[in-house]
């Protein structure tokens, strides 16, 4: 068995079913190997493509993606979609060669040489692992699955020197990742948790995307202290949006951060309760902040925790619900009212602006199944329009870039996610501006031959950085771009198109979309723009 071979049985013993990658010269021996070891492949049209296709493909299954480069450039071409993993702790593998391993300090003009790729990747994923034998190929991959399972997951990358790929050994039993179970926090911290907000008057509860694979144990805690949810980007439909004591995704609003800092007891979730989070400066709470995350560090980074649980979401959530008394009398009422009223406060306050995307976000929420998965962009279409306003089910997702805040991501999310679950409604959401960081992924929605909307909001460019520079009192430069028939676009790579001009048009085309089997590119012309 050759070193590439090593590595592609490495991840079928893993349950790798599936990867993105774009062949290259240095990494055929792996690709002449996935076939017979029962893994598909999908080949975007660009190494970003892959990254994100990986990611949101982890993102809606549940399990670990993967992602194949090349060298060199191949592989610096996926760092920001390594760097947007990190950011959201997705576990994203990405796999490539490297330079062989007697290969000089001293640059000699190899194909695709390159300082060291796993100093590059290092200072962004997770950890970067340079195997040294051939033998040590599988140990790395068993390392990186070691590494999704047992703590906060982070991207990972293994580069394994074009020698080791082509070397040829005695295979032993494959090595696999032991199973870990779920640990739940400490009981001592537990009980501490529960006399906190049993004893709560006015208890509310933040979730993030930590709390995604809890969610029934979640509901179950917010029916407990009859307590008002609000989310962050990633913990999106963690609760139904539409329970009447959820807020949804709400931390950015002037009202609901006052509203938060008033609990006398916070619950917070798999959250780092960040900038990103609220859009400024976190709010400081004057209550008690009891946190529940698998990462140690968010007890003391950024706001500290009055009562720590350092445990997984899974395990630890069963034992509080267990253990809480059922809410006073007539909370439930009460807590429905306030999440009504600070909707409306929430609204109120940004209806002027939000108004050119919440009626049509109001009919795509109406066509959608409630299992449907929506994949979004660093777009105010996105974060100012459906974040908030487009509400998701317990059995949907919402998969949007937070936190690093990359461009680009709608597009080839969505063909990841079809990837994952090809029978599941599929829809893109971005802006032009995003769309066209990654607009050649319309070539591989188009080669999958499924149905796969993209709705595109088109501001005429860079939306977000023209409204920056006119705050600040700026001439707007470089943000208005020249108009591009995306519609036209998508019919070039194979795929359908069309311009949406009025909100009742939109659900029949929309409806349409979903039963085609192709790609098709929904433009709609923002007012004003």
């Amino acid at each position: 068995m050759t070193g590439g071979e090593s590595l592609v049985r490495a991840l079928a013993a893993h349950g790798v079913t599936h990867v993105f990658g774009i062949p290259g010269t240095h990494n055929l021996e792996i690709y002449r190997h996935l076939g017979a070891h029962g893994i598909d492949h999908t080949a975007p049209r660009h190494e970003q493509g892959a990254g994100y296709a990986a990611d949101a493909y982890s993102r809606a299954s549940g399990t670990p993606g993967v992602a194949l480069t090349t060298t060199g450039p191949g592989l610096l071409n996926i760092a920001a979609a390594v760097g947007q993993a990190y950011s959201d702790s997705v576990p994203l593998l990405v796999l490539s060669p490297g330079m062989p391993s007697n290969h000089p300090v001293q640059s000699t003009g190899l194909l695709h040489e390159t300082r060291s790729q796993t100093g590059a990747l290092s200072h962004v994923a997770g950890f970067s692992h340079r195997v040294s034998s051939v033998e040590e190929i599988e140990i790395a991959v068993a390392r990186a699955f070691t590494y999704f399972r047992t703590g906060r997951p982070r991207p990972a990358h293994i580069e394994v020197p074009l020698d080791l790929l082509e070397a040829a050994y005695r295979p032993g039993a494959p090595r696999r990742a032991p199973t870990v179970a779920p640990h739940a926090a400490d009981s001592s911290a537990i009980e501490r948790a529960v006399r906190a907000l049993a004893a709560a008057e006015r208890p509310g509860i933040v979730l993030g995307g930590g709390a995604l694979a809890a969610s029934g144990d979640c509901l179950a805690l917010a029916e407990r202290l009859a307590a008002p949810v609000v989310t962050t980007a990633n913990g999106k439909g963690v609760v139904d949006e539409h329970h009447p004591l959820s807020l949804g995704v709400s931390l950015h609003s002037p009202a609901v951060q006052e509203w938060l800092a008033d609990r006398d007891v916070l619950f917070a979730v798999g959250t780092e309760l960040a900038e990103s989070d609220f859009w400024s400066a976190p709010p400081a709470p004057r209550g008690r902040l009891v946190r529940l995350d698998i990462d140690p560090a968010q007890m003391y980074t950024g706001i500290p925790a009055d009562v720590s649980l350092v445990g997984d979401a899974r395990a630890t959530l069963p034992l509080l619900v267990g253990a809480l008394p059922g809410a006073p009398s007539g909370r439930t009422e009460e807590s429905a009212r306030a999440v009504t009223d600070l909707r409306a406060k929430r609204d109120a306050e940004t209806r002027t602006r939000d108004l050119r995307w919440t009626p049509w976000l109001d009919v795509i929420g109406r066509v959608l199944a409630d299992d449907a998965i929506l994949t979004s962009d660093s777009a105010q279409c996105c974060y100012y329009g459906a974040l908030p306003h487009l509400r998701t089910g317990a059995r949907g997702r919402f998969l949007h870039p937070t936190g690093f805040g990359t461009l680009g991501y709608a597009l080839p999310a969505a063909v990841g996610a079809k990837v994952a679950f090809p029978a599941r409604q599929v829809v893109a959401l971005s802006g032009d501006g995003g769309l066209q960081f990654s607009v050649q992924e319309l070539a591989t929605a188009a080669q999958l031959g499924l149905p796969l909307p993209v709705v595109v909001f088109d501001n005429g460019g860079y939306g977000e950085i023209r409204d920056e520079m006119i705050a600040r009192g700026d001439t707007p430069l470089a943000v208005d771009h020249a108009p591009v028939d995306l519609p036209a676009l998508a019919r070039a790579y194979g795929g359908n198109g069309v311009r949406v001009s009025r909100v009742d048009e939109l659900a029949s085309v929309l409806v349409r979309a979903l039963d085609t089997p192709a790609v098709t590119v929904i433009t709609i012309a923002e007012e004003g723009a």
